[in-house]
């Protein structure tokens, strides 16, 4: 392994993988090393995936490795820079669209199916139509769906391409101690390979890029640095999940309805987020051994089940003297796992409104089956505060009206959901914080929330660093 090399990218996910190839395309000559603290992708396998429980990986299989949480995740593209995240608040929405648009054609050349849902604006605009009846909006947003098993191969096909290709390199199961900086310009980074002794990696240039997963590493590194943020949302909720039957007519011509409702006692933004039709309600982990609940979809017919989950969450904008989102989440999906003893927790939403905790019979009697098996039955009212919960069963009965059926005693509820977003880092129109040659750009830096904006802001970044080089 070198110790000098003109650009280090710490993290593997969409946002540190297209830094690395816009940059390689750019020039040619660049010497680039993507650091994660997770394997390489045909290494990375979930237990829980695979065998139906979960073994604690150190670190989790499915967060950590080669294209981050991506690698298992649903693969949904968004192609509209009105979901995804936060790049508008850096480019105009001419420069976010021809983005995600370039960032698509570099999905399609590594594999990606050309089906798009969401193109005939006649039935957006019906669907958009009735749910204004309701008070829900409905944000039209074509999506290119890739599905669980494809993602993984397009990300592979990645890797292999700029392994093999070009002149990057892979440093897997590696911790990033320390960012290095002399005089506010970053030096290069301090790494601990797994099982070995820390050394320093120089660098011209590094780009902070640890998503999720990685999000509290940022916020440290941050306060380390001195480098300015701001509060995020905090986005807590829960993963619901019904029969096919009951979401059909929306996910046949959006596959994932991007719906907007403010509760009606606490006036609370709830969304729902990560639609998965025909999908497995799934377990994910994180550091300290938090599990938390999430969603999946395969393309394959095969494989599809007769069940669509997807999120409801509630967003809220701290202010002053909070400053810990990441914290908050944490202390939320806790109480979920003291209560189940380390897992996901699962209530029926009869049960709910009756004020009673599901219990394992009840479960039974349940005519919508859970796909995820090691989910507990227990009470969602001891995890999730009042507002919450009252935003959430709110919303659900709003929805009710355009998908009969989801407002049922039988609709499952999973706990907790949450979304971990760094506080927001403070940069440029180009992602630089205020250390110079210091980028910091996707999921973990509080600016995207998803796979395409996330792979936008590598692009805009390697584009700034290749003009530099």
């Amino acid at each position: 392994m070198e110790n000098k090399y003109d650009v280090v990218i710490i993290g593997a996910g969409p946002a540190g993988i297209f830094t690395a190839i816009e940059l390689t395309r750019k020039k040619p000559q660049v010497h680039v090393l993507i650091i994660d603290k997770g394997h390489t992708i045909d290494k990375r396998a979930c237990p829980a995936r695979d065998q139906g429980k979960c073994i604690n990986c150190d670190p989790c299989a499915i967060t950590s490795g080669w294209s981050g949480a991506g690698a298992f995740s649903d693969g949904k593209l968004s192609l509209s820079p009105d979901v995804g995240g936060r790049i508008m608040d850096y480019m105009s929405r001419e420069e976010a669209q021809a983005g995600i648009n370039y960032a698509d054609k570099i999905y399609l050349e590594f594999g990606a199916q050309e089906m798009v849902y969401g193109l005939d604006e006649k039935k957006v605009d019906d669907i958009a139509y009735e749910a204004s009846k309701y008070s829900i909006q409905l944000i039209p947003c074509p999506v290119r769906h890739l599905g669980t098993e494809r993602a993984f191969n397009v990300l592979r096909g990645m890797y292999r391409y700029l392994i093999n290709e070009t002149n990057t390199s892979f440093m897997e199961a590696t911790r990033v101690e320390e960012i290095l900086t002399l005089e506010d310009r970053v030096q290069g980074v301090l790494v601990k390979p797994k099982g070995q002794e820390p050394f320093e990696i120089l660098a011209d240039f590094v780009v902070a890029a640890p998503g999720r997963g990685g999000a509290e590493w940022l916020a440290r590194q941050t306060q380390t640095l001195n480098i300015k943020t701001d509060n995020n949302e905090v986005d807590i909720g829960v993963r619901v999940e019904v029969p096919n039957s009951v979401m059909d007519h929306l996910t046949r011509d959006l596959y994932e309805a991007k719906l907007v409702y403010y509760s009606d006692t606490f006036d609370n933004r709830v969304r729902s987020f990560c639609v998965n039709p025909g999908g497995v309600v799934s377990e994910e982990h994180y550091e300290r051994k938090l599990a938390v609940v999430n969603g999946h979809s395969y393309a394959d017919e095969n494989l599809k089940t007769k069940n669509t989950n997807f999120a409801l969450l509630v967003s809220t904008r701290f202010t002053e003297p909070f400053n810990e989102p990441i914290a908050y989440g944490e202390y939320i999906a806790r109480l979920a796992n003291m209560l189940t003893g380390g897992g996901v927790m699962v209530q029926r939403l009869g049960d709910v409104l009756k004020g009673r905790r599901t219990d394992y019979d009840r479960l039974k009697k349940s005519t919508t089956i859970p796909t995820l098996k090691t989910a507990v039955p227990g009470d969602l009212s001891y995890v999730l505060p009042a507002r919450y919960l009252t935003s959430i069963i709110e919303t659900l009965k709003a929805f009710d009206h355009i998908a009969p059926g989801l407002y049922a005693r039988n609709t499952l509820l999973y706990g907790a959901e949450v979304k971990f977003y760094s506080s927001k880092v403070r940069v440029s129109e180009n992602f630089e914080t205020n250390v110079a040659n210091l980028y910091t750009i996707g999921d973990g830096a509080g600016i995207t929330r998803g796979l395409m904006q996330a792979s936008v802001t590598g692009i805009v970044v390697a584009r700034d660093i290749s003009s530099r080089i």
